[in-house]
């Protein structure tokens, strides 16, 4: 195996189901995590759901239901969203492992043998749906003068017996750690928001609570359990073997977050971390929202909708393509009906599935089986020199974690073939140059191999199709095969026949309901 790669994406919290913000840092891990594989590192993928803390107790108690059955119940709900959007996850973790429960007390234990836990007594802001505490200068005014978190969120004046972590302490190692590794955070936007946050001061911070029992119990401390996010950011480790096991795959290397977490992630986790010796994750990135129509999904709004909805009615590759195209990785982006529709049409099914179909199909009814190299031109090298470039594009794009921007690449290698047999017309050539034209469609089926393997890790199951029909073996799919200028020929040589083949990219059609 090669280098070891660890992404995560955040834990889910299952008091509701999930919606399409779930789903696009599902899908947004999970292209990662496949053009990792691609690269041959030894990838281990982590997602799940966050099944403790107060809310989970508020919603099992409205629905007159035991905390873990509701748990198990909305947990499946999240297990099936990533199995229906093709989420080559490795494992899907659930708070309530057992464990999850031995890695959460083993570093509780560690940051108490540290110092840096003490019992006090906590009173101020709390934050139920955040599962947050807040300062009262970070609370804004709402309606009739109600205290509201940053967010928005309706906060409440807790107090109550607690244990404290010292993340006072901690505050200049953080900013030392932030000056010296300027990706731990990205973007930029983010990592300047976490730097003014610890600049203004950090308090220590409340660690357990004892209104409720619904949690990791606080080892030997009993009537505590730990704070929803102390087991929460734990799951990382949990998943990499902690503490049992020798953890081969820790340091995760990214963390993959929605920008309302990233102080969880930046701020407490890397704290908790130190304090208990073990080492920091190398990044975590918080992208931004997904708005329906431009606004935020809200259930009073009614504009909600299933991702699971989505899926079935314009497909998974459809919806994978979409959201990794449309919204610039790191900030918020908007879909709609109307939108998905447009993009998907222009770029998947007109551009590069039109391509493979047309080709493979004149390939499969005039030939039977792929052509001779034939006669050379200098635009046939040409085309395959401005592909290998477009999929090289993309994999620097994608390394760096800029995936609109490297599909947009990839999106000229294709543009650029479909010039090509534009210009090159091999239906005509067939009757007046076979040689010629075999030569012709001998670039094309290279390039679509190209462009193929490169969209892998966004569009899985239609470019999958598109590989199979050339014959194109599963451990030939990475970024070393996108260079083997001998595939064409041993493929070609075999004499092996080609099928008419199936649209792998259909276009899609409005929903009546959207129309």
């Amino acid at each position: 195996m090669g280098d070891p790669f660890y992404i995560t994406t955040a834990i889910s919290y299952p008091n509701g189901k999930p919606h399409i913000g779930h789903a696009y840092e599902a899908i947004a891990a999970d292209a990662i995590a496949r053009f990792q594989r691609q690269a041959g590192r030894d990838v281990r993928f982590q997602t799940g759901t966050d099944e403790h803390g107060l809310k989970m107790v508020q919603t099992a108690r409205d629905r007159n239901m035991p905390v873990a059955e509701l748990a198990s119940e909305m947990s499946g709900h999240f297990r099936a969203m990533c199995d229906n959007l093709n989420i080559s996850y490795d494992r899907f973790i659930r708070t309530t492992d057992a464990d999850h429960y031995g890695a959460s007390q083993a570093i509780w234990q560690a940051m108490e043998a540290a110092g840096d836990l003490y019992l006090d007594r906590y009173e101020g802001w709390y934050s139920v749906r955040d599962e947050a505490f807040y300062d009262e200068k970070e609370l804004v005014d709402g309606e009739g003068g109600a205290k509201l978190s940053p967010q928005g969120t309706p906060v409440t004046w807790t107090a109550e017996e607690t244990w404290f972590f010292r993340l006072s302490k901690y505050q200049q190692p953080l900013l030392d750690l932030y000056n010296a590794n300027p990706d731990f955070i990205r973007p930029e936007a983010r990592r300047n928001e976490i730097m003014r946050f610890v600049e203004g001061g950090l308090s220590d911070l409340s660690v357990s609570r004892t209104s409720f029992d619904w949690g990791v119990p606080v080892p030997g401390s009993p009537g505590h359990v730990m704070y929803v996010w102390v087991d929460a950011l734990t799951n990382y480790l949990t998943g990499a073997g902690y503490p049992d096991a020798e953890m081969g795959h820790w340091p995760a290397d990214l963390h993959l977050i929605g920008k309302d977490i990233v102080r969880f992630h930046a701020v407490y986790w890397p704290a908790f971390l130190l304090s208990a010796q073990l080492p920091l994750p190398r990044s975590v990135f918080g992208h931004g929202f997904v708005l329906h129509r431009g606004e935020k999904m809200s259930k009073s709004v009614g504009n909600v909708v299933d991702p699971a909805d989505l899926a079935t009615a314009f497909g998974v590759d459809a919806l994978r393509y979409f959201l990794l195209r449309e919204v610039s990785f790191g900030q918020d982006g908007s879909y709609s009906a109307e939108a998905i529709v447009t993009r998907v049409n222009a770029e998947l099914a007109n551009s590069f599935g039109n391509l493979a179909q047309r080709t493979l199909s004149f390939i499969a009814k005039n030939l039977g089986a792929l052509p001779p190299a034939g006669r050379a031109d200098p635009a046939d090298a040409a085309l395959i020199e401005e592909v290998i470039v477009a999929a090289a594009g993309l994999k620097q794009a994608f390394g760096d974690l800029m995936l609109s921007q490297g599909i947009e690449i990839w999106m000229r290698g294709v543009f650029a073939c479909n010039q090509y047999i534009d210009v090159q017309a091999p239906w005509a050539l067939r009757k007046t140059d076979p040689e010629r034209m075999n030569a012709v469609l001998c670039t094309l089926v290279r390039a679509i191999r190209i462009l193929a393997i490169a969209i892998l890790p966004v569009v899985p199951r239609g470019a999958g199709a598109i590989l199979d029909q050339l014959g194109v073996s599963d451990d030939a799919r990475d970024h070393a095969a996108i260079d083997d200028d001998g595939w064409y020929a041993r493929r070609a040589e075999s004499g092996e026949p080609l099928s008419p083949p199936t649209p792998a990219f259909p276009r899609l059609d409005l929903p009546v309901e959207a129309a």
